[in-house]
């Protein structure tokens, strides 16, 4: 599965052309793109107003999956990941992020970002990236 960040969400919304954005529109004319719960709230945090985020929801919600990006089992798992990198030198500066890219490492599934703090992630912990 390829799990698209909000960070290429936002920017597609938005109508800007970056090469995350074009790998998304690649990616969406070959298979499913999922849509996580929590860079769902943080898409829709981000629209103007109550309208506006219905209309994204809706609309995301109709063409992707959206999935759980945490769970009991895999709060621990971000943890020690966090520990893993502090240990390296490294801080990762969200903790959604941190959920992301741990649901994506020990799912195997592959996550589409353009967002510069999944990459100790990818460097050092094997996260799959686009």
């Amino acid at each position: 599965m390829i799990l698209a960040d909000s960070s290429v969400w936002i920017d597609a919304f938005a109508g800007r052309r970056t090469p995350a954005v074009e790998l998304l529109d690649a990616c969406l004319d070959r298979e499913p793109v999922a849509v996580g719960d929590l860079a769902l709230c943080e898409i829709l945090m981000g629209c103007r107003d109550d309208l506006i985020a219905r209309r994204v929801e809706e609309r995301l919600r109709e063409h992707h999956p959206v999935v759980a990006l945490s769970s009991p089992e895999l709060a621990p798992l971000a943890a020690a990941n966090y520990r893993r990198l502090r240990a390296l030198g490294v801080t990762v500066r969200s903790t959604i992020d941190l959920l992301i890219g741990t649901f994506c490492i020990a799912g195997g599934h592959v996550l589409l970002h353009s967002d510069r703090d999944f990459l100790p992630m990818q460097k050092h912990l094997g996260l799959r990236a686009i």
